[in-house]
């Protein structure tokens, strides 16, 4: 190892830079998704998600009780698991804590945890407790998922739209509020509150998956062979039309969670599946909240950025999305399509804004400068 190399840091290159360095040591066919998917049965495969939380960078006294930063980190794991398309089976809790630690905290953010937890059925079935420095917490969520129903981020394809679940920019909006309340003076308490508690307690949109699921079966065998053969240039017609019978064919599904940010998501699916997006500007959806109290730069960099909102961005063939959103309702939309090339445009079909790149650096990165 030459020395430049040797003295190369973390900070250097970043998380992403990181986490490709690292995926060498990880079989390519397992990794890259939200979580890791281990074939265990012909009809369910494991899947398996690691999420750390450290005091300090993803909750603080200041902005998160301990019920909540419970909470919180549970509802984070069962959206990786969500947006792999897996229902939850069990989560395990690693927890390292300074000696000084009151019982009575961490107490409640096992009572937080669980409060989320039940709601899916979902119990804590083991863990580790160390001492440490700073208070972390690591949790192992385990979930199933049918081999035919397993959602990647690799499989977006030219053309398909790209769905969101829910608006943007909600959970962002709280924090902010939680460090300067100040800043909602304009807002009423019922909305500075839906803010704070969409923040504090986001939900994994395990809800969504049900109506997904129905809409994939709901399909004709025409429309799915459609599908199939727009996505797949090396098969036979004879073998795509075994593949549409076959009910373990897989779907016609690419996705993740907004758990970083929606331009995130969006950038992720899009190098995963080696192509590229254009976004309407005026179709991602955001709080309605947002039209008075935040000018229009600020509510989209509040929507493409902020993070932590938890819904699904799902990448599907136009008809399926169409219908996808119509079960949804109100909050769900279609914000644009997959393009060639790679890159990630921010469009406004109105002109009055011009064309934006979007990229990763403008988003949360751990080890950024």
């Amino acid at each position: 190892m030459n020395s430049e190399l040797s003295s190369l840091q973390v900070k250097d290159i970043g998380e992403q830079g990181l986490l490709e360095r690292l995926q060498r040591f990880c079989p390519p066919e397992i990794i890259g998704d939200d979580a890791a998917v281990l074939v265990t049965a012909p009809e369910q495969s494991l899947v398996v998600t690691t999420d750390v939380l450290i005091d300090g960078v993803h909750f603080s006294n200041v902005t998160t009780s301990p019920e909540d930063a419970g909470w919180r980190s549970a509802a984070a794991n069962l959206s990786d698991l969500a947006a792999m398309g897996a229902s939850p089976l069990g989560i395990t809790v690693g927890l390292g804590l300074p000696g000084e630690v009151k019982v009575s905290w961490v107490e409640r953010l096992y009572q937080g945890m669980t409060e989320c937890l039940q709601q899916y059925n979902t119990p804590i079935v083991g863990g580790d407790i160390v001492r440490s420095p700073v208070t972390t917490l690591a949790i192992t969520a385990f979930g199933q998922v049918q081999p035919n129903r397993i959602i990647r981020r690799s499989a977006a394809v030219v053309g398909d739209a790209i769905v969101v679940t829910g608006v943007h920019g909600a959970s962002h909006a709280g924090l902010k509020l939680l460090l300067h309340p100040e800043l909602g003076q304009n807002l009423k308490d019922a909305e500075c509150t839906a803010f704070i508690r969409a923040h504090q307690r986001p939900q994994p949109r395990l809800d969504v998956l049900p109506v997904l699921w129905k809409i994939l079966d709901s399909q004709s065998k025409i429309v799915r062979l459609s599908v199939l053969l727009r996505r797949s240039k090396l098969r036979t017609a004879s073998l795509r039309v075994a593949e549409v019978q076959n009910p373990k064919s897989k779907i016609p599904v690419a996705g993740m969670d907004s758990s970083d940010g929606l331009a995130d998501a969006i950038i992720q699916i899009c190098r995963a599946s080696g192509v590229g997006a254009v976004l309407e500007r005026r179709q991602i959806p955001v709080p309605k909240a947002f039209k008075y109290w935040l000018p229009q730069d600020q509510a989209l960099e509040y929507a493409l950025y902020g993070g932590e909102d938890f819904e699904l961005v799902l990448c599907l063939p136009q008809e399926l999305a169409s219908a996808f959103v119509q079960h949804l309702g109100e909050a769900a939309a279609i914000v644009g399509s997959i393009t060639s090339g790679s890159t990630v445009l921010l469009h406004d079909e109105q002109k009055k804004f011009p064309g934006q790149i979007l990229n990763l650096s403008q988003g949360f990165q751990h080890f950024k400068n």
